[in-house]
């Protein structure tokens, strides 16, 4: 009945289990991106690309007064 003690033939089911808790665990412990970047708040990162000139001074205006009124 437990085919040769692999627990009813779902022994694969224990290795996915076993390899995706270490790959959540790697790719937590490991960033994908440095942790200052994520924890930059939204005026932050606005004014960042305002300074790099990705947007013009009437849409940062337009955003700054977006993320005032939801704070």
């Amino acid at each position: 009945m437990f085919y040769e003690h692999h627990f009813i033939g779902l022994h694969w089911l224990w290795w996915i289990v076993i390899v995706g808790t270490i790959l959540l665990l790697v790719f937590d412990i490991i960033p994908y991106r440095p942790r200052e970047e994520l924890e930059k708040d939204a005026m932050e990162i606005l004014k960042r690309r305002y300074a790099r000139g990705e947007i013009e001074r009437e849409e940062f205006e337009e955003r700054k007064q977006i993320l005032k009124q939801h704070d």
